[in-house]
């Protein structure tokens, strides 16, 4: 019996086309289950007509409320695995013929074998970032890194240019609707009004891509106009310039419209040929061959249970109206304000604001790790099931306590007002914490100290704070204070 293809929203891509014929179901439930940025709607919706149309007679495309309707009693088909336990569990059940997962540089087989030979050792990026290097021969020189360091952190650290509103480069090669994006901004706008989803974000042009040419088109932009500037840049912000050097290839490439070991080779062949800096590079390198393969690969070896089964820093507020209706107006802190406003407007936002200022933000005031979580796979148009688990419940929030990161991401005003122009505007003073004009996050950041410093004790990368917080003449008087702050304000 010839097998058919049942491709998911994160295999659009040639990368997973081996020719024959192809299933998509769009299924409405799936925008049914939580509140959903409108933008990341849009996007899954006009990603998967538009491949149903370029696939053409050779695919079986579906527009129902769930994928069972297609897909009960079928014994023909065949999958790449998914990118969700979920999803695996489904197919499984299904009887489907299950082939190896592809989209990332380094196999689950590969994975797996690193992560044995490991033993009880710590399954650390860094290592994880070499041995892929080393395997791969991505920015080798034989058996030694290009440019004779493997880590080119210290060169990407650079506060935003002084004086500026933006970086100056030339706006990102924004791709352009078309009417199949006429037909989905119809549709949501139809059953939004029927009650039957739930959107939460601006409306706004579609600025990222939806098919393997407009990704493609995207990837040459970036190493055109942004690669040079991207490594220098990488964690600064500014307030009139929401893109920075940043790629903006994360969309595409979780759709499966780029192989990302082609992004990575395209970069690296910037640097061989003499037109990027190797800092740039290597800082992308990183982040795409290290960062995104190790958070997939992590996302698998920790369980199902991940998710949810961690909370060691105590952290059970629930998340504010603020953000979970994205409402930016309500919000006085400018750093904060500006972010969630830019999510709201884009349905993404760069890593620094998602850490350092909305993730920071949270951690301090022990926002509950689930539901966070699943705020960020909701309001992000890159945000899925497999990525924000390592990114949220382990980076950000340190819930997991320090499996994924060896301390909390927690910091006050004094990094915010050095990496971006944010606190110029701001009525609060970065360098205050107590009073009218004391800035939340540098309050925010020793009330946190206060109350995870029974869980933070025997962290050895938290002695100096916590030791600073024991120093603190007005501790009892910042905590007090945190704790009557009243919510944004």
């Amino acid at each position: 019996m010839t097998k058919v293809r049942w491709i998911f929203a994160g295999q659009l891509g040639e990368l997973f086309d081996d020719g024959g014929p192809m299933l998509l179901i769009e299924a409405r439930s799936v925008l049914r289950r939580r509140p959903i940025h409108r933008a990341k709607a849009h996007l899954i919706l006009s990603a998967i007509r538009h491949r149903a149309a370029e696939l053409g007679d050779r695919v079986e495309f579906h527009q129902v409320d769930s994928y069972s309707e297609v897909t009960r009693g079928r014994d023909d088909l065949e999958v790449i695995d998914p990118t969700s336990w979920a999803a695996r569990r489904a197919v499984r059940a299904l009887g489907a013929r299950i082939l190896p997962s592809r989209g990332f540089v380094t196999t689950e087989e590969e994975f797996a074998a690193w992560a044995a030979a490991r033993g009880d050792g710590r399954l650390l990026l860094e290592d994880f970032y070499r041995d892929t290097r080393i395997r791969t021969g991505l920015l080798m020189e034989g058996a030694a890194p290009v440019g004779g360091q493997w880590n080119y952190d210290h060169d990407n650290r650079r506060p935003p240019p002084k004086n500026a509103s933006s970086l100056g480069l030339p706006d990102p090669r924004w791709p352009v609707e078309d009417d199949i994006d006429a037909g989905v901004r119809a549709d949501l706008d139809r059953w939004q009004a029927a009650g039957d989803i739930r959107l939460v974000g601006d409306d706004g042009p579609r600025r990222f891509a939806v098919t393997g040419t407009e990704a493609e088109a995207a990837l040459a932009d970036f190493v055109e106009t942004r690669l040079g500037d991207f490594g220098p840049f990488e964690d600064a912000t500014l307030t009139g310039d929401w893109t920075m050097a940043h790629s903006l290839l994360s969309a595409p490439m979780n759709l499966g419209l780029l192989d990302p070991r082609h992004v990575v080779d395209t970069v690296a062949a910037e640097y061989a040929n003499g037109n990027a800096p190797l800092s740039s590079v290597e800082g992308f390198v990183r982040q795409v061959a290290g960062w995104r393969d190790y958070v997939w690969h992590l996302y698998w070896h920790l369980g199902e249970g991940y998710r949810t089964g961690h909370n060691a820093l105590g952290a059970t507020v629930d998340l504010p109206r603020e953000f979970v209706e994205l409402d930016a107006a309500a919000i006085e802190a400018n750093c904060l304000r500006h972010s969630v406003g830019g999510l709201r407007e884009h349905g993404w936002a760069h890593h620094i604001q998602r850490l350092m200022v909305i993730g920071n933000w949270a951690l301090q005031r022990g926002y509950d790790p689930v539901q966070l979580n699943d705020w960020f796979t909701d309001m992000f148009v890159d945000g899925t099931p497999w990525v924000m688990p390592a990114n949220v419940i382990g980076m950000s929030q340190h819930a997991d306590g320090g499996i994924v990161a060896t301390k909390p991401y927690a910091a006050g005003g004094a990094y915010i007002d050095r990496m971006t122009d944010y606190c110029g505007g701001c009525r609060f003073n970065p360098k205050v914490r107590l009073g009218p004009d004391a800035c939340p996050y540098t309050a925010g950041y020793w009330a946190f100290l206060d109350r995870a410093e029974p869980a933070l004790r025997g962290n050895h990368r938290m002695a100096q704070p916590l030791a600073g917080l024991r120093r603190l003449a007005d501790r009892e008087a910042v905590v007090q204070q945190e704790r009557e702050r009243d919510g944004f304000h």
